[in-house]
């Protein structure tokens, strides 16, 4: 099995990152307002609620991840 390199998971790994930091900053950019209202519902939210709301983009990741791979 062929493993690759370190400076291209590097690479991979400050890409995806890069990636998530332009989407992240989209809505605050575009509807600052939206963007308020929506942390405030999500502050709103108890332990089991924010765990739930994780686990679910974890597994949309995981799921985009194994339809890219």
């Amino acid at each position: 099995m062929c493993f690759p390199s370190h400076e291209i998971v590097k690479q991979l790994l400050l890409a995806g990152l890069a990636l998530m930091l332009i989407f992240e900053g989209l809505l605050p950019l575009f509807a600052p307002k939206a963007w308020r209202e929506t942390i405030q519902r999500i502050l709103a939210f108890n332990d089991g609620q924010l765990r739930f709301v994780g686990l679910l983009s974890m597994l949309a990741g995981l799921a985009l991840l194994y339809l890219v791979s």
